[in-house]
């Protein structure tokens, strides 16, 4: 069996992916070059929609629509596991996630933008690990969010908010299930918490992403103020998709800089390493079939094949 240090050695990121996720109102990557489409199956199930695979520069990058290409998905629905392994399965390393979000707090302002750095989960209906089945694995999540990524597209976000704009650096998301949007209970309880935005899908993928040791950051596109605040309308779809089309070039570019700087750098993370002690099970023990399902991730401790 391979040491779990063996997984420290010979990590590679010269040939390495960043991951483009596209939440509501973002279904493509403008910019890209020598696009083509490929179509993956996966142990876990067929991916949201084709991923998109071209350049940025120097840079390979992978898109993936979330909820699918016509918005097919609820957030429940949405194939995390599938989405996160075809990822990975492509040399994907780093992920940019684009989402709408609601505001839980004034100063958050409809048409700000966020890069937070915790995480509440509601969520309670949807698979969040990639492991299981006899195999255990207990990956480090005090901190969600790739800290070099998450300054990096925020450097890049502040070089580029129209004047009356901010994005913001920290904050706590709240992921809730969904698909209806909050109670005003609900969204009183949350801001008491603290937290500064509301969505429906960012902890389930940032979760099952550091499981297959990719870093991953979210840039959040505020739309609305939930329904807490008694001066604005309660959010809607039409409030939402409005702000979404206001946004989605600013995101777009935002991401097109960010991958240029990511290129040049291609700067390791923490999440690159973190099932290094993390795999509970001995390797022996674990049944056949869950060892070939894992065996992407886990290669580079238990060797090839599991």
């Amino acid at each position: 069996m391979a040491s779990i240090e063996s997984g420290l050695a010979g990590l590679d990121l010269g040939q390495a992916r960043l991951g483009v996720i596209g939440g509501s109102g973002l279904y493509g990557m403008e910019g890209l070059e020598d696009v083509r489409k490929i179509k993956l199956k996966t142990p876990y199930g067929k991916p949201s929609c084709s991923l998109r695979v071209g350049r940025i520069g120097n840079l390979e990058v992978v898109f993936l629509a979330r909820h699918g290409p016509h918005h097919s998905y609820t957030p429940t629905e949405v194939p995390y596991r599938a989405n996160i392994w075809a990822l990975r399965s492509l040399g994907v390393r780093w992920i940019f996630s684009v989402s709408a979000v609601g505001s839980l707090q004034e100063h958050v302002r409809p048409l700000d933008m966020v890069v937070p750095d915790q995480f509440i989960d509601r969520t309670h209906a949807r698979p969040r690990t990639l492991f299981g089945d006899g195999l255990v694995a207990h990956v480090g999540f005090a901190d969600p969010f790739c800290p070099v990524l998450s300054r990096l597209i925020s450097d890049v976000g502040d070089s580029l908010m129209p004047e009356g704009h901010q994005l913001h650096r920290g904050g706590t998301y709240l992921c809730m299930e969904g698909p209806a949007f909050s109670t005003r209970a609900e969204s009183e309880l949350y801001r008491s918490w603290g937290c500064s935005v509301i969505g429906m899908t960012n902890h389930t993928e940032a979760r099952l992403a550091r499981e297959a040791e990719i870093a991953y950051t979210t840039l959040a596109m505020a739309t609305d103020y939930d329904c807490w605040h008694q001066e604005h309308a309660s959010v809607s779809v039409e409030m939402v998709i409005e702000n979404l089309r206001a946004n989605a070039a600013l995101a777009q570019r935002i991401v097109r800089l960010a991958a240029e700087r990511l290129a040049v750098h291609r700067p390791p993370s923490s999440a690159h390493h973190a099932l290094r002690h993390a795999l509970m099970t001995p390797r022996d023990e674990v049944p056949r079939a869950t060892r070939r399902r894992v065996s992407l991730f886990t290669a580079p401790y238990w060797g090839p094949g599991g």
